[in-house]
């Protein structure tokens, strides 16, 4: 029996990659109410990362859970249940976590967990498996203190189990338990850069004086021709050491030949993985502040335009347009300058600035593992902030239970049982899940359109008696009934101008239905001329609840249809556009929608300059396109 924690949250590992909330749900309700349940996923795939969180009511439930659900198959793989850990120094910190390996292959985790759970509280057990789930012959355990940790290694070291004699030792990460080459006890030897001339004797001639040589073989292919590589092996380590000092770099036929350490090939992977990231930290390093990258590159920019466009902000060490195995370009590349300060000056005059019929897109070059955490922290601040990450906190496709389930990593919630609720409990939508309501803009003719989603936070309408009413919402009047009526609709006076209302309660944002006086009739106030109101003004930055929209991304715009792609591009691009050209706004906003992809639109929404450029064009299209319909 484990000591109960403070919490009554569980975390669950070694999941399928297919578990779904609802299969942990039917699980783990067996034994407890649950208060949520959350499968951990990736934030860009939406795969589940094999893990998952459980939260019950009480910590009983929760304690219960693990004593009897710990090792049970979910889908056919036994699952792995612990006390959630919040603090990650305690996992990363390696005390009471013990390594056991040459474990009988009938050895399972539940056997493991029972031999090693006689010597104190076991925070997790885990025997490692292949894909098939059969053993590797090793695994681990992390007690919660490192006294029960020396107890069972003391007992168990060297017993045996099921018929194999084990090795029980402390816990060591991988960089502490691979020592160097130097350190290292080896008795084979590789060798190579070998002409294909030399022959094993005399490889065998220049190091038999060192020690005792097992084999030698020089690898030869299927015409007997030498690779130029091969292996020698000693019988004792101190001889193939002292081979290895006498045959590095040393000169035979005229080549240099290599000898070192005869090396697994994961080790050769891990140690040229190793010597690749530094390199490219150290080339990263160099070019940091001085790499621009540059997108948005019409078809016929090569390596000299894009030299020529930027020759004027300071001296330019390489530039090169990225192309595909056709040698047709890709649309972006990179410009590289000699100092920090000619990359921030051209960084300020070329972005937006216009390259043949296209705005360039300039910023300073990143490398991808920095743009992904970018990305990912921004994300995490969304989710922090109850904000959704789709553009507009719209749906995504699928509906609450689709692969976008409102906000990545959403838990589902689960109601405690109580008067009017099934009993067992119903499963319930994460927070958010609601369906928009229509979003309505001004229209500069009167009245105001729809665009679908949620009321824009920067525009107030006109509504009720108390002018005016914030985001199209009636707090009294249900929807479509006495509040905003639809445009041209009953309770829409079509007479009316965009900054009246019509008088009377019940025009525009009404409050409900008036209380009735003592014979029934409800009271009917005086007609009374109302106020002029603009039709929309800009309010005050939103506060405390109120939606904010999430900056746009081509990432953010992938899952949704180009449809609705084209209809969230031109909300957030029509006010911009109304606040310039408020006659022209609807045709301007569709010409621009119509002359740039996603990546290119998303830019003039957030470069104000580039977008009035664009404007000022239009603007000049429209009136030859009137003088030539005129003649």
């Amino acid at each position: 029996m484990t000591t109960p924690f403070n919490s009554a949250s569980l975390y669950v590992g070694d999941l399928p990659t297919d578990v779904t909330e609802s299969s942990l749900f039917e699980t783990f309700s067996q034994v407890g109410q649950v208060a949520s349940i959350r499968v951990c996923r990736d934030a860009v795939t939406r795969r589940s990362l094999g893990y998952a969180y459980v939260n019950y009511h009480n910590a009983a439930d929760a304690e219960r859970a693990l004593d009897t659900l710990n090792n049970t198959l979910v889908k056919g793989k036994p699952c792995r249940v612990m006390w959630s850990q919040r603090d990650p120094a305690l996992r990363k910190s390696g005390v009471g976590n013990v390594f056991i390996k040459n474990l009988d292959k009938g050895i399972d985790h539940k056997a493991l967990y029972d031999t090693f759970s006689a010597f104190g509280n076991i925070l997790s057990c885990k025997v490692v498996t292949d894909t098939e789930n059969s053993s590797k012959g090793y695994g681990f355990v992390h007690f919660e203190t490192a006294e029960s940790a020396e107890k069972a290694i003391q007992k168990v070291n060297g017993m045996s189990l099921n018929g194999q004699k084990v090795f029980v030792g402390h816990f060591l990460a991988r960089k502490e338990r691979v020592p160097s080459d130097s350190e290292q006890k080896f008795t084979n030897v590789y060798i190579k850069n070998l002409d294909s001339s030399v022959t094993e004797d005399e490889i065998r001639a220049l190091v038999s004086d060192k020690g005792t040589i097992s084999n030698l073989a020089i690898m030869k292919d299927e015409k007997g021709v030498s690779k130029g590589f091969g292996f020698i092996n000693f019988e004792k380590p101190e001889d193939a050491k002292a081979a290895v000092e006498v045959l590095n770099n040393k000169e035979i036929k005229g080549k240099a030949i290599y000898a070192g350490r005869a090396q697994k090939k994961s080790e050769r992977e891990s140690e040229l993985r190793h010597k690749y990231e530094q390199q490219r930290a150290e080339r990263a390093n160099k070019y940091q502040g001085v790499n621009l990258y540059v997108k948005n590159l019409e078809d016929n920019v090569d390596d000299e335009k894009l030299r020529a466009e930027f020759a004027a902000y300071g001296t330019i060490t390489s530039s090169k347009v990225m192309s595909d195995e056709k040698a047709a370009s890709k649309g972006f590349g990179f410009v590289c300058f000699s100092s920090p300060e000619e990359a921030t000056r051209a960084v300020t005059e070329m972005n937006g600035k216009m390259m043949g019929t296209k705005p360039l897109y300039v910023a300073l070059a990143q490398r991808k593992d920095i743009r992904k955490a970018q990305l990912e922290a921004q994300h995490s601040i969304r989710l922090k902030a109850g904000l959704p990450p789709g553009p507009m906190g719209r749906m995504p496709p699928g509906g609450p239970m689709g692969p976008g389930m409102g906000y990545p990593n959403a838990p589902m919630f689960y109601p405690q049982p109580g008067p009017g609720m099934p009993p067992g409990g119903q499963m319930m939508y994460p927070p958010g899940q609601m369906m928009p309501r229509q979003r309505m803009y001004p229209n500069p003719q009167g009245g105001f359109q729809g665009m679908g989603g949620g009321m824009p936070p920067h525009y107030v309408v006109p509504g009720g008696p108390g002018g005016m009413q914030r985001g199209g919402h009636n707090p009294r009047g249900p929807r479509g009934g006495a509040g905003m009526q639809q445009m041209g609709g009953p309770g829409m006076n079509k007479n009316v101008g965009p900054g009246q209302r019509r008088p009377g309660p019940g025009a525009v944002g009404g409050r409900g239905r008036a209380p009735e006086d003592q014979a029934g009739q409800v009271p009917r106030p005086a007609p009374q001329a109302a106020p002029e109101a603009p039709a929309a003004v800009p309010a005050p930055a939103a506060s405390q609840g109120e939606s904010v929209m999430p900056p746009l991304s081509v990432k953010l715009l992938q899952g949704y249809p180009a449809e609705q792609q084209r209809m969230i591009l031109g909300e957030r691009l029509y006010p911009q556009v109304a606040s310039q050209q408020p006659e022209l706004a609807g045709k301007i906003t569709g010409m621009l929608l119509d002359s740039f992809n996603v990546s290119e639109t998303i830019h003039l929404i957030e470069n104000g300059e580039a977008l009035q450029a664009k404007i000022v064009e239009a603007v000049d299209v429209l009136k030859q396109h009137q003088a030539t319909g005129a003649q």
